[in-house]
């Protein structure tokens, strides 16, 4: 178009086209920073949820801190300074943007005068003294590679290298390599320099960003690490849980084999074992309690947490059994298994590890005695006898045995006088006033008998059958005849025990002498 010899009507043509043409690029440019002005503000935007985000997943993990405080107080003290290294960087980021535009005025909704900020200007001669950063353009630079810094210092290991690696290429300020330029610039330079004020401004809201989604990426990562340990099987360790804690010989122990995790940092806030109050401790807690009676318990109670503002009970299922605790050694002769017709045997009958409710006895003549595991046995007729007992197991299977007595009658007892036996010596007087007595000696049971009747034999003179447990007159009158030396012989001694209503048939008792002196 600038070539040749032209007509002043072509020229005028072609200075028209080149104003339309200056027109276009004008008017392109106004659309380029419109568009950079509203990047800006969804960048904003962006951020105030960021905000919300941030701060939402922060109240999480206090709470976690307060519930578990082993387990989350460090990380919560190390996010919350992570918080505010933040928030001073972003604010100081802020301030560097309110500073840049202060003279544009915002319109009704806020926004700033986005196509009159195609100047650099004031950012140029704020961070720049010739191809140099200035004092301020190196604050700046600072400020960012120190954020990093403290990052790493604050978070230590709980930010994971791979996640540190992704916030030095985030911040990172090394120079650039430019194509435009033919040359390598300063970071500062390649992203500010000769820029519209707009495009440095949305910069800078973009860089806000960074810092929140680093902290966000931060939070994330430590709950991230959490789930992780938790999910790891060298977290687990198999636990044997028997069916019960005690098994009968060649009875089959059955149970399960789980994976549990055990964690030092997980404390309970309160621990409730069979009503009882019990220590929480890290990881676990520990209970003692009575056994109680012999036979199967349960062992019940609660480990609770602290959730969300909310009381998580765990439940706590178990059971044991008690068997009796030996108190002497079992020795048994085995001939003298023997029960005595017409008395209350006593007997104890029980099953080792099972609980006297689970156990039935029977056999003619026995009824429980009152306590737990007591019986008598009155025996009837016969030589023998059979004790048969059954019990149930815990596993609801049976079991049972029997033991055989042999039945003996209640030996006679010995005829006596004034509770003496054999041959006594003494005066007439004495035994016109003595009582008859009968004596059951070294016998299992104390036996009182009554005399009921008995002969009185006096050398020489006929037998006198008394009625009675003391001499009539009849012998009184015999005993008068009788000389010193004399034998009196008291014999067919007729007994009954007294204290029982039981029929019973006692032998008669062995004859007593009392000789007169």
């Amino acid at each position: 178009m600038a070539g040749g010899k032209l007509t002043p009507r072509q020229k005028m043509i072609n200075l028209m086209y080149l104003v339309f043409i200056a027109m276009l690029a004008l008017n392109m440019s106004k659309e380029v920073l419109s568009a950079f002005g509203i990047l800006n503000n969804k960048i904003i935007e962006s951020n105030s949820i960021a905000d919300v985000r941030n701060d939402s997943s922060f109240q999480q993990l206090a709470q976690k801190a307060e519930d578990q405080p082993l387990q989350f107080g460090a990380k919560k003290e190390k996010v919350q300074k992570i918080r505010a290294l933040s928030k001073e960087y972003t604010t100081y980021i802020e301030n560097i943007k309110t500073e840049f535009t202060k003279e544009y005025e915002r319109d009704a909704d806020g926004n700033l005068p986005f196509e009159a900020m195609d100047k650099g200007d004031a950012v140029d001669e704020k961070w720049f003294e010739g191809d140099k950063p200035s004092k301020s353009g190196q604050e700046f630079l600072d400020k960012m590679k120190n954020f990093v810094v403290q990052l790493k210092q604050i978070g230590g290991s709980a930010i994971a290298d791979s996640e540190m690696k992704k916030i030095e290429k985030r911040f990172a300020t090394e120079p650039v390599k430019s194509k435009n330029a033919g040359a390598t610039l300063g970071w500062l330079d390649y992203n500010f320099k000769g820029f519209p004020l707009i495009a440095t401004v949305t910069k800078l809201s973009q860089l806000q960003a960074d810092v929140k989604t680093t902290e966000s990426d931060i939070i994330a990562g430590m709950f991230q690490s959490d789930l992780v340990a938790a999910a790891s099987l060298t977290a687990y360790q198999p636990i044997v849980v028997p069916d019960k804690t005690a098994f009968f010989q060649g009875e089959a122990v059955t149970g399960k084999i789980i994976l549990g995790k055990f964690d030092p940092n997980l404390v309970a806030k309160s621990v409730v074992v069979n009503g009882n109050s019990v220590k929480a401790e890290a990881g676990q807690a520990k209970f003692s309690f009575g056994a109680g009676n012999v036979g199967e318990h349960e062992i019940n109670g609660s480990f609770n947490f602290d959730e969300n503002g909310k009381v998580v009970s765990l439940p706590i299922k178990g059971n044991y059994v008690v068997v009796p605790k030996p108190k002497s050694a079992n020795i048994s002769a085995d001939k003298m298994n023997v029960v005595y017709r017409g008395l209350p045997n006593p007997m104890t009958i029980s099953f080792a590890g099972i609980s006297d409710d689970k156990v039935k006895a029977s056999a003619p003549g026995l009824a429980p005695a009152g306590g737990p595991g007591k019986y008598n046995l009155n025996p009837g007729s016969g030589t023998e006898v059979t004790v048969n007992v059954s019990a149930q197991l815990p596993d609801k299977t049976s079991v049972s045995d029997k033991k055989t007595f042999r039945i003996k009658n209640i030996p006679a007892p010995a005829g006596a006088i004034g509770k003496q036996v054999g041959v006594i010596k003494g005066a007439k007087s004495r035994l016109e006033v003595s009582q008859v007595t009968a004596e059951l000696q070294d016998f299992l049971y104390d036996l009182n008998f009554q005399v009921t009747r008995f002969t009185f034999k006096v050398p020489g003179q006929p037998a006198i059958i008394v009625t009675g447990d003391r001499v009539n007159a009849q012998c009184k009158a015999a005993l008068a005849r009788a000389t010193r030396g004399d034998q009196i012989i008291i014999s067919e001694i007729k007994t009954k025990i007294i204290g029982t209503t039981a029929n019973i048939v006692t032998k008669d008792a062995a004859p007593v002498a009392y000789e007169i002196q």
